[in-house]
């Protein structure tokens, strides 16, 4: 009988190998965080298979899917049996938990190399998050990190979590800056499935109840962050980060002008930001880039536009503590302060 788990019955600090066996392009588009792809068809080889079953006949389909499995058992083998070696245990899905999981799972096991399917597949997976993500994100005091563009809010946090504090960074699993020019630079698309995972796997994984974030509109980029999250988000404590307008415009320098692609990239966002800024800022800022002015460019954009944009955001709450982030390492500790100090108050209560 097939040995079968649920994704949200799996104890999550144990040592477990998560094999994807679905196509190179599906395990691209969208997979468990964490999955490694061993694929019993690759893109091509998929895309027969469906041709000859949408067709021509099932049975077909099925031979032919034979005999590319064929060709590659060995090799299929050798990965598998090293990843057994080498976990504690091996869980294989596919996308529903179907023939391409079963299949490769009824297999092994004949010949004594013992692996686990994953109940559902994908699928069965995307179920859990959509399920519980809205149970996990309950239980979270979210902790936000306002401030103004450049303010390095991305490179807090990332200190912050390097200090043992719980992190979640939404601009970093969307792959985007959370703003208009927020793209450039970041090769790649985020997909809202990959991005809904990515939270759910580290909210699941936190230490503590208390979870700093930056904080975001609905919206980062293409990724919508699901409005029950993003109430909670609001719900929250809030800092506000603070930093002289030298220092944020070299950090953004720094951040944007990364490669030959940046000034395009750049020139081509401007054009997105016209019907905010008008046709006759917006060719100015345009000619500073032009002429890789990048700091003069980048000043001007945040005092005509980011700033005044953040600042009536800001408004609407009362901050809890404000840093000044031209001294990152000062900056990092008065925050560690801050929420170890919270940390120690919810073990007294």
């Amino acid at each position: 009988m097939l040995k079968t788990v649920e994704y949200m019955n799996i104890d999550i600090d144990e040592d477990y190998a998560f094999v994807d066996v679905r196509s190179n392009g599906e395990y691209e588009e969208f997979t468990i965080p964490g999955a490694l792809n061993i694929p019993i068809f690759d893109n091509e080889e998929r895309k027969i298979i469906g041709t000859i079953y949408k067709n021509e006949s099932i049975d077909k389909a099925k031979k032919v899917g034979i005999q590319f499995v064929s060709a590659k058992l060995l090799e299929l083998y050798e990965k598998f049996s090293e990843l057994k070696s080498s976990h504690k245990e091996v869980i294989i899905f596919c996308e529903r938990g179907g023939m391409r999981s079963s299949s490769l799972w009824s297999l092994f096991n004949s010949i004594g190399l013992r692996t686990i399917k994953l109940e559902g597949g994908y699928k069965g997976y995307r179920a859990a998050i959509n399920e519980n993500l809205p149970k996990v994100v309950e239980d979270v005091t979210f902790i936000m990190l306002h401030g103004h563009t450049g303010t390095g809010k991305t490179e807090l946090l990332k200190k912050l979590e390097q200090n043992g504090l719980d992190v979640l960074d939404l601009e970093g699993y969307a792959n985007h800056r959370g703003s208009l020019l927020g793209d450039v630079g970041l090769p790649g698309k985020v997909s809202q499935k990959k991005f809904d995972a990515l939270v759910f796997e580290k909210l699941r994984r936190r230490k503590s109840n208390y979870v700093l974030i930056e904080a975001e509109s609905g919206r980062i980029g293409n990724i919508l962050i699901p409005q029950f999250m993003h109430n909670r988000m609001k719900q929250g404590i809030h800092l506000l980060v603070e930093g002289s307008l030298e220092a944020r415009a070299k950090r953004i320098v720094d951040e944007y002008i990364v490669n030959e692609n940046s000034k395009q990239e750049i020139l081509d966002a401007l054009e997105k930001l016209g019907r905010y800024l008008g046709a006759s800022k917006t060719e100015h800022i345009a000619k500073l880039v032009q002429a890789e002015d990048y700091m003069e460019a980048t000043r001007e954009l945040m005092v005509l536009h980011y700033d005044p944009l953040y600042g009536k955001g800001q408004q609407r709450y009362e901050f809890s503590l404000t840093v000044n982030s031209d001294d990152m390492d000062a900056a990092t500790e008065r925050i560690e302060e801050f929420v170890n100090h919270i940390l120690e108050q919810s073990k007294e209560v």
